[in-house]
């Protein structure tokens, strides 16, 4: 699959796969941000747009390096990047951990994108729904 990619800032890094067979390619970042500790957030710019292929859906998911290292992921985890837009792309991200504050720095890896196919769905409002074994059962229903 080719994605078109429209470089917004001399700086960027279009989207790459750091192994072969890897489901995300990562995502640079072309500012640098200091993110407070304790839930502290930033808007970290890609400086890049992309076209996601229609059908498709470009999922943005935290890097596991950084949440297990840092404490720093993505607020929205998974972010979606509809085939539709073609603004830049950002990255929410939160620092989690209680104490330290986190440096992006220009050129750190900050997320991945995963691009899957998303079908359309049409919505019917209906008296009942179809049974099912799990029915009504919702958070914690099935057990610790």
């Amino acid at each position: 699959m080719e994605i078109p990619v429209r470089v917004l800032h001399p700086d960027a890094t279009l989207p790459s796969y750091a192994n072969i067979g890897d489901a995300g390619c990562d995502l640079v970042a072309v500012e640098s941000r200091t993110i407070a500790p304790g839930g502290g957030r930033a808007m970290v710019p890609t400086g890049l747009a992309v076209a996601i292929p229609e059908g498709h859906g470009g999922f943005v998911l935290p890097r596991s390096g950084l949440a297990a290292k840092h404490g720093v992921t993505c607020i929205n985890a998974p972010g979606l990047i509809d085939a539709g837009y073609r603004g830049e792309v950002m990255i929410a991200l939160v620092n989690l951990d209680p104490t330290h504050e986190y440096e992006v720095k220009k050129g750190d890896r900050i997320a991945q994108l995963v691009v899957l196919p998303v079908p359309s769905a049409r919505f019917t409002a209906v008296a009942e729904l179809p049974p099912a074994e799990r029915g009504e059962g919702g958070f914690g229903s099935s057990g610790r």
